[in-house]
C-alpha cells in the first residue's frame, strides 16, 4: 500500500489592476507537514497580463513570483524567512495581501509525493 500524506496548496494569482478585480493563476504553493516540504512553481502568461493591463510591470511581476519560489526554497533566497521551517514559510506566503501577486484560498488533498503534486497542479491549474 502506498503511503499518502495530507498536503495543502494555494494558487498564486496575478491581479494586474486591483480596482478591476480581474486575476489569473500564475503559480502554486504546496506544503506537506508530514514531510516538512514546501515548494512553489510559477508560470507567467505575459500575453494575459498585458491583455488585462497593457502598462503592467512584467519585470516586477516576474520578480514577485520569483520571490515566492525563493521563500519556499529557503536559504539566502528566502530573505527574512530563511531561518523559518517549511510550515512558517508556507503560512507567510498564504497570508492575504493587497498586491499584484496574491495567494488564493488554501485547499487540501492527499499525495504520495508532494514534489510531483506541485508539477501536476501547475499543469492542471496554471498552464
Amino acid at each position: 500500500m502506498i503511503k499518502r500524506d495530507v498536503f495543502e496548496y494555494a494558487l498564486v494569482r496575478v491581479v494586474p489592476r486591483m480596482e478591476r478585480g480581474e486575476c489569473f493563476n500564475a503559480g502554486v504553493i504546496v506544503y506537506c507537514r508530514a514531510r516538512s516540504y514546501v515548494a512553489a512553481r510559477t508560470h507567467l502568461d505575459e500575453a494575459k497580463l498585458l491583455a488585462l493591463d497593457p502598462e503592467a510591470d512584467v519585470v516586477g511581476v516576474r520578480a514577485a513570483l520569483g520571490g515566492v519560489e525563493g521563500v519556499c526554497t529557503g536559504g539566502e533566497l528566502a530573505g527574512q524567512a530563511a531561518g523559518d521551517d517549511a510550515g512558517r514559510r508556507f503560512r507567510w506566503l498564504i497570508a492575504p495581501r493587497s498586491t499584484v501577486v496574491q495567494p488564493g484560498p488554501v485547499h487540501i488533498g492527499l499525495t504520495a509525493d508532494p514534489a510531483v503534486e506541485v508539477e501536476r497542479l501547475l499543469d492542471l491549474l496554471v498552464r
